[in-house]
């Protein structure tokens, strides 16, 4: 419990989320932390001090107070700002600050949000357009500016390429790459992402508001739409569940217990497609062991050519972890080992903790062989118990496939 001497504003912690600032006994700030539920969190640094040195800090607090956000996200973006603005001694000294991860805008034609140590900046003010940070996470900011792109679309790519790179083809890049970019429109979206960074998501709101009135008296509806969408994004944002793990210090699964995923959320996925031709891919959903199919989603292939399910697989979770769609216990891919590594990849790539198990077919798709990699070889252990509902899974992903697969090809032989 929090000690009695320390004086709380309004006198108790919301269960929101919100960063918090920690202050001695002449209102310095001594340090500044963002929370999912201010207050489960702000209770663990008195109940279960995660080092010696916030053991140390809290002796010192005499006063709390906090400011609640709409999400973890925006609490993520103010703890930075705080932290830049108060240089509380008791975060700079938990992590050098030449170690701390800053964002920040390349000083181009087409400006690129780039993440660089503060041992890396450069010294040259002119380098960048702006700088943001220091952020306490890496992973958490990694996974934020992922989610954000699909509202923000920018490019990490150089111009003058003679192929789009694979983001312009899943609509995170606006095809700088191949001279599909208006200039003043991208400089635009960089505006608009500078300001979420700076804090001020209420006035890109009122600006894309207007923006979709004008597109839509003026008949471009389908830029209207597009703007609306956005719109929705930003007013209706969830907790990347990255940062909710990160900050409740939960792990998925631990090495000497028996993983629960199979009784949770298990997202079930495989590719489809006859010598290369109208390739797809489907994802079905179970839980608690039964089929969700609202919850069912389906992939036209886009950006890969003949015969190649393994990159096939990439654009599939490439695109399902853009959208804000829950995220599963457990991912089961109908295939081996390539398909696990590149699935793995992915989740790597954006900063996302699930693990995946892999089934082969065999001959007359009779194997029922899990395949993991090592770091969750637990995890196969545990599913020869639960071969059945993974087999299930496994087969409601091939249906759903083959039928999407079949239904495409028909279409495409009526339309030649």
């Amino acid at each position: 419990m929090i000690p009695e001497k320390i004086k709380i504003r309004d006198g108790e912690f919301p269960d929101e989320p919100g960063v918090y600032l920690m202050k001695d006994e002449t209102g310095t700030v001594l340090y500044v932390g963002k929370a999912t539920s201010l207050k489960r969190r702000v209770q663990q640094h008195f109940l279960r001090p995660h080092s010696r040195l916030i053991e140390e800090m809290t002796q010192k607090v005499r006063e709390i107070d906090y400011i609640v956000k709409g999400s973890a996200l925006e609490a993520l973006i103010l703890e930075a700002n705080l932290i830049k603005y108060y240089y509380p001694y008791y975060n700079t000294l938990e992590k050098d600050n030449k170690s701390f991860l800053y964002l920040v805008f390349t000083n181009e034609a087409f400006p690129k949000p780039l993440l660089i140590r503060g041992k890396d900046l450069s010294p040259d003010p002119k380098a960048y357009l702006t700088t943001f940070g220091p952020y306490t996470s890496a992973r958490s900011l990694r996974a934020s500016l992922d989610w954000l792109r699909g509202i923000f679309p920018w490019s990490t790519c150089e111009p003058g390429q003679k192929k789009a790179c694979f983001y312009t083809h899943i609509g995170l890049c606006p095809g700088v790459c191949i001279g599909m970019a208006d200039e003043k429109a991208y400089r635009k979206v960089i505006r608009n992402l500078v300001a979420f960074f700076d804090g001020r998501k209420e006035e890109i709101v009122r600006v894309l508001k207007k923006d979709m009135l004008v597109a839509s008296k003026e008949q471009r509806y389908e830029e209207a739409a597009k703007i609306r969408n956005r719109l929705f994004s930003l007013e209706h944002i969830k907790d990347i569940a990255l940062l909710k793990r990160e900050d409740e210090k939960v792990d998925m699964i631990r090495s000497d217990e028996a993983p629960i995923g199979f009784h949770g959320r298990i997202e079930g996925y495989d590719i489809s497609h006859v010598s290369g031709k109208a390739t797809v891919a489907s994802m079905v959903v179970f839980e608690g062991g039964q089929p969700a199919k609202a919850e069912y989603r389906k992939f036209r292939i886009k950006t890969v050519e003949d015969v190649n399910d393994i990159a096939s697989m990439r654009e599939t979770l490439m695109r399902r972890f853009r959208n804000d769609w829950r995220h599963p216990d457990i991912i089961l891919i109908d295939g081996g080992a390539g398909q696990v590594h590149v699935v793995e990849d992915v989740l790597h790539h954006l900063n996302i903790q699930i693990p995946v198990i892999g089934m082969a077919k065999g001959p007359d798709r009779k194997k029922t062989e899990l395949i993991c990699t090592q770091k969750h070889e637990a995890i196969c252990r545990a599913g020869e118990e639960h071969i059945r509902l993974l087999t299930q899974v496994r087969d409601e992903a091939h249906r759903f496939a083959i039928t999407y697969h079949r239904k495409l090809r028909s279409r495409q032989f009526l339309e030649e």
